[in-house]
């Protein structure tokens, strides 16, 4: 882990002070047409010693709210710490966000060969360097996702349920749902953990959209953290945390039984009872007319609002058993 009080603070080779702020561009590769490529890094460090956060966003090219959350990080001068050190990284996967893509021009999700290899495909060589020149620095890591194509997720965070730290710092950020979720092998979470850095995945809205509800919610979450690690200036007001917080332990995927048009009835974060009206699926013609019902009580937290769905598609996805709803007394008005 880094420690702020060693001289000097190095990114990329470059020197950084206490209070200092600079843009460091991170250069792993060129297009065909020798166009160089950078991954822009806003660094800024407070004149006073401290932690550093680490904060990610367009992992996935096609990822916008993220990149919308670390925007306003930095349009707001959020990032600009009392003590210590944060790293912003709006687009880490910068080829697939030119294309509008999910993955690298080699068809790689970047989500998916950390920690990399120095001579593997483009994908593993940018996770490769990040890992061994960016990561270690960080003492505190938040990565800013959405639901894939056309599946709407709900605010959420997504930890370990192993990790105590994990679970506190998604107590601290405080989205509408904390979702338990193990480490996959070969993904950022996963590498995070090997190294022993706390990590917290905030995943909200969908791929190629911009919700500001959901923004709003990963910008708040992350106002609360560096409030939490004294990091956050005076001049900011810490977000209200909300009086109820549902912590989802298991869930369940409700899968299309018919191929057809989808008309979905419920929103993302509403509870359902088992039995409940969710969707209707039908044909083009007027001859069929399927009904999708809860097949449980819980929450909804992603909804695919795609208009067409194939048999066996996923279409929403809900909690079941070990669902726990914390209420803050405090703020139970």
């Amino acid at each position: 882990m880094a420690n702020e009080k060693e001289v000097p603070f190095i990114v990329l080779g470059e020197k950084v002070a206490l209070g200092e702020r600079k843009t460091i561009d991170f250069s792993i590769a060129k297009l065909y047409t020798s166009t160089k490529i950078d991954i822009p890094i806003i660094i800024d460090r407070a004149k006073k010693p401290g932690p550093t956060v680490l904060i990610t966003a367009g992992i996935h090219g096609d990822e916008i709210n993220g990149v919308e959350v670390v925007r306003q990080l930095i349009a707001k001068k959020i990032n600009r710490p009392t003590r210590g050190t944060i790293i912003c990284i709006p687009i880490l996967n910068i080829f697939g966000f030119l294309n509008a893509d999910r993955t690298f021009p080699d068809g790689r999700d970047l989500n998916r060969v950390f920690p990399g290899r120095k001579t593997g495909s483009l994908a593993s060589r940018v996770a490769y360097h990040f890992v061994k020149e960016i990561l270690p620095l960080a003492d505190y890591c938040l990565d800013f996702h959405t639901g894939g194509a056309s599946r709407f997720n709900a605010a959420q965070v997504r930890v370990s349920p192993d990790s105590e730290k994990q679970l506190e710092l998604a107590k601290i950020f405080n989205a509408p749902f904390t979702v338990h979720s193990s480490n996959m092998d070969k993904t950022y979470r996963k590498t995070c953990a090997n190294m022993g850095i706390p990590s917290l995945l905030f995943e909200g809205g969908k791929s190629l959209d911009s919700d500001k509800i959901i923004v709003r919610e990963g910008v708040e979450g992350t106002m609360r953290i560096l409030a939490h690690l004294k990091m956050l200036a005076p001049k900011f007001l810490v977000p209200k945390p909300r009086s109820q917080n549902v912590m989802i332990e298991k869930s369940r995927w409700i899968r299309a039984q018919r191929s057809g048009l989808l008309h979905t009835k419920v929103a993302c974060n509403k509870h359902v009872e088992k039995g409940e009206f969710l969707a209707t699926i039908t044909d083009p013609y007027g001859t069929m007319r399927h009904k999708v019902l809860a097949p449980n009580e819980g929450y909804i937290i992603n909804v695919n609002q795609a208009p067409i769905v194939h048999q066996g598609d996923a279409i929403f996805h809900i909690s079941t058993i070990g669902t726990l709803v914390h209420e803050d007394e405090e703020h139970e008005d």
